[in-house]
């Protein structure tokens, strides 16, 4: 303590000005270090809020004097107390969900309510409900439903119900495999919806997914294509190895649908089924005079005689026989999906010939080859296609060490508070080694350059220090008086000869002895009284002798 006393005397008013201000910034930073270190650490609670939902949590947050901080659109709480806060807010239904759901039919009376307005508020309670279901898929962050469903008319026909679907994803653009699964999630929900009048939109990206055609065949080719290339690579790495052949498969499918139906009917092959048969028979017989007729008014000669018989006889049969013809209906309906043509390509490592791998003889691959069509289906009338080549390949790079979960990721750090306290520490580290320490050096050499000089039998500046009224100093001024430059007491000040301290190393003097004297004299004004003043009273003392 006498130490930093002494250092802190011998400043100069510029110095200690320094000095000041950098101890006072360095207690400053190490302030701030503590405090950094002891506040809390903020872990997300809620990101990707609305105005109001976000609203609604903070206000909530606000009732139970949670500390909180807000970045952007997300609200960060204290780590420790984060998941506590989310099991509270969800008891109290935070945060909203976008769209209200069938608790709007709870606020209907029977009173007043017409038949409009309840189907109104069916229609929006049953989009709400189908939102929340949306929102709970974890890569959706929002999610709007309309449903347009007609309404019956005396004169309306053909009106079918449509839907709409906006989502708006967390990350990244929607796949079709979402796409569909809302497609299909909306169409069950609703009676009377095709999954075709489901129109599902990103709205990140403005697009429509899953209009290009029917969404199973839009994924049909992709899926088998995977499903034939695991197939033909279990397949050859059971003979090449793991890594030594390379399998590309494109499956092209038929995308449009068909609907076949056909009547044949065959005349050569008709089979009698019934037959009917009717037949009838009858007679007629005529007897009796003869009537009033013109013969009667002839003269005798000419009319015959009147009397005579006639008798008449008929039949008929009539056959109706029912034939019943080969009639054959047929109906085919195809729907997407249908491999059109299948395309195969196959490389094997040619390096690996030689240890047992991938023979690269053309009979080997002929085999092998025949193989992957077997597996695959080929089918050449279809047009499909096979093509196995035997070829070196290039060695695959050194792969890195993976990835695994440190220490200081189970203490959920945050890397800006890290950064906070890295830049902190540097400048209060800067501060006491550029600034505190270079200060304190400079007063202690300019305080030990005094003790250079011998001036006392080679002693490195002990009559400095001596007291004033001491005969120790005074018998010391004196023989340093009647010295010689030899000796290296005080007259050897005017002569840079180099001298020894109190140690017995040897010290070279300063190239300017009178500027460093005169600096020295100003520096220790109150030793350099009492030295002149003990040189006065020796000479005195010479003078009385």
């Amino acid at each position: 303590m006498q130490n930093v006393r002494a250092l802190w005397t011998q400043l100069d008013p510029m110095r200690k000005a320094v000095v000041a201000l950098a101890v006072a910034a360095v207690f400053a930073a190490v302030l701030g270090l503590g405090r950094m270190a002891s506040a809390p650490s903020m872990s997300l609670l809620y990101a990707g809020l609305d105005g109001p939902q976000a609203g609604e949590v903070i206000a909530a947050l606000d009732r139970q004097n949670a500390a909180y901080e807000i970045r952007g659109d997300a609200i960060f709480v204290d780590s420790s107390t984060r998941d506590a806060l989310r099991m509270q807010l969800a008891g109290q239904g935070l945060p909203a969900n976008s769209g209200a759901g069938y608790e709007l039919l709870d606020s209907l009376t029977g009173f007043g309510t017409t038949s409009q307005m309840f189907d109104a508020a069916y229609w929006r309670a049953k989009e709400g409900e189908l939102a929340r279901t949306i929102l709970a898929s974890p890569n959706v962050r929002q999610a709007r439903v309309h449903i347009a469903n007609p309404a019956p008319g005396p004169f309306q026909r053909g009106k079918n119900t449509t839907a709409s679907v906006t989502i708006t994803t967390r990350g990244g653009a929607l796949t079709e495999d979402n796409a569909k699964a809302f497609r299909y999630l909306v169409a069950s929900a609703v009676q009377g919806l095709d999954p075709a009048d489901v129109a599902v939109i990103d709205a990140t990206t403005g697009r429509v997914i899953g209009l290009e055609g029917d969404p199973a065949a839009a994924t049909a080719g992709s899926g088998r294509a995977e499903e034939l290339k695991a197939n033909v690579e279990r397949l050859l790495e059971a003979r090449v190895g793991p890594g030594n052949a390379v399998v590309e498969v494109s499956v092209e499918t038929v995308t449009e649908s068909e609907s076949i139906r056909e009547r044949r009917i065959d005349p050569e092959s008709r089979v009698a089924i019934s037959t009917d048969v009717q037949e009838t028979a009858g007679s007629e017989t005529n007897s009796g005079g003869t009537g009033v007729t013109v013969a009667s008014n002839l003269p005798d000669g000419a009319a015959g005689s009147g009397n005579g018989n006639s008798q008449s006889q008929n039949s008929e049969s009539r056959a109706l026989t029912n034939f019943d013809l080969s009639e054959t209906t047929r109906e085919v309906e195809r729907k997407p999906g249908a491999i059109k043509r299948l395309s195969v390509a196959v490389l094997l490592n040619a390096s690996r010939a030689g240890a047992g791998g991938a023979a690269s003889d053309p009979a080997e691959i002929a085999d092998m080859r025949e193989l992957v069509a077997s597996a695959v289906g080929f089918d050449e009338s279809r047009g499909d296609r096979i093509t196995v080549k035997s070829m070196a390949f290039e060695p695959r790079p050194e792969l890195g060490t993976v990835a695994t979960r440190g220490l200081f990721d189970s203490l959920h750090l945050d890397p800006l508070r890290l950064l906070q306290i890295g830049v902190l520490a540097l400048v209060a580290l800067a501060l006491g080694l550029f600034v505190v320490r270079p200060v304190l050096r400079g007063s202690a050499r300019a305080g030990n350059e005094l003790d250079q000089y011998p001036l006392i039998d080679g002693r490195s500046g002990e009559m400095l220090t001596a007291e004033a009224d001491g005969t120790a100093g005074v018998a010391s001024i004196a023989d340093a008086r009647s010295g010689t430059a030899e000796d290296g007491t005080l007259p050897a000040l005017a002569n840079p000869a180099p001298a020894t301290n109190s140690a017995g190393n040897r010290l070279e003097l300063a190239d300017a002895p009178v500027e460093n004297l005169k600096r020295l004299i100003e520096e220790r004004q109150p030793d350099t009284i009492e030295i002149l003043r003990a040189w006065l009273e020796d000479d005195s003392i010479e003078e009385t002798a």
